[in-house]
């Protein structure tokens, strides 16, 4: 009887007739996976990224396309703007009543203080505008009662609407070398005026985002001798912020100065921030918040 070449005897098959991965080949899978995966994460996280800034961005649209409904409602007035200080001056007629903080005060998390306000109607009820889903900013002890997030991101211009007792004499006591805008149709430039913006999560509390001009009624004049970032631009997007302008349209401003572009740290206080550099972006917000006194005739109807 001849035997077989052994070289040319087949291997036996598996019990199951199915032919197996070597663990090899298993390895060599794994490492194409892991490959793919380390060149596809960081694209899709820029892409979710960027998902959110256009979110954010038609956010603050939304909020300003409200706010002209709201005017054509009230005769030309614009929302009331004022400041809340606890539980202190608490109205529905506010834009938005409600004090973002680091504890667990039901402000940052009941939404009626934002659909019972007097833009809620406006936007249909919809919380979601209220709040850039890049901001998941918490303190240690809202991280560990389970938060997620907090429910408003956004401010207005403190030079826009009624402020209450800081406007009772029809000038803005914080900066009263400007224009109070107490009515869309004051607004002299409304492309350039900004009406709302992403805050930063540890400057924003009540919905006033208010910076004041040290350099009014003193000899220099220059950014930079003196003044301080009160409240701060929000920079999830790359050094950029979403802004809303009086005429209804968003866009991004991306800052420069160094000062300007803070690290969230909600369990400690770092404001005021004072600008030491070129001032570039807090002479933006000077400019953009309203115009002096003494360059235009106020606008009265």
């Amino acid at each position: 009887m001849k035997l077989a070449n052994p070289s040319q005897r087949r291997k036996p098959a598996p019990s199951n007739g199915i032919l197996g991965f070597t663990l090899i080949e298993l390895l060599v899978v794994i490492g194409v996976i892991a490959l793919l995966a380390s060149l596809l994460l960081p694209a899709l996280a820029k892409a979710r990224a960027r998902a959110d800034a256009i979110t954010c961005l038609n956010n603050t649209r939304q909020l300003v396309l409200a706010t002209l409904l709201y005017v054509d409602d009230h005769d030309g007035a614009l929302p009331y703007n004022l400041v809340l200080y606890g539980t202190t001056y608490r109205t529905d007629r506010n834009w938005a009543n409600n004090v973002m903080t680091h504890d667990l005060s039901s402000d940052n998390t009941n939404l009626n203080t934002l659909t019972q306000a007097s833009l809620g109607s406006y936007v249909s009820r919809n919380t979601a505008i209220f709040r850039c889903p890049s901001d998941r900013s918490l303190s240690t002890q809202q991280s560990s009662a389970g938060w997620d997030h907090r429910i408003r991101s956004y401010s207005m211009n403190a030079m826009m609407g009624d402020v209450g007792r800081y406007t009772s004499t029809g000038i803005n006591a914080n900066n009263p070398g400007y224009i109070q805008f107490f009515k869309a149709s004051q607004i002299p430039r409304p492309t350039e005026i900004f009406a709302f913006l992403d805050e930063h999560p540890d400057s924003i509390k009540d919905g006033y985002f208010l910076n004041k001009d040290a350099s009014f009624g003193t000899s220099s004049g220059s950014v930079g001798s003196g003044q301080e970032w009160l409240d701060l631009p929000a920079t999830y997007h790359n050094r950029n912020t979403a802004i809303a302008f009086a005429d209804g349209h968003s866009e991004f401003h991306r800052w420069v100065d160094p000062e300007t572009i803070q690290p969230i740290q909600p369990n400690q206080s770092f404001l005021p921030v004072a600008v030491t550099s070129s001032g570039t972006d807090f002479a933006w917000i000077l400019a953009h918040m309203s115009v002096k006194k003494d360059t235009i005739p106020v606008i009265l109807n």
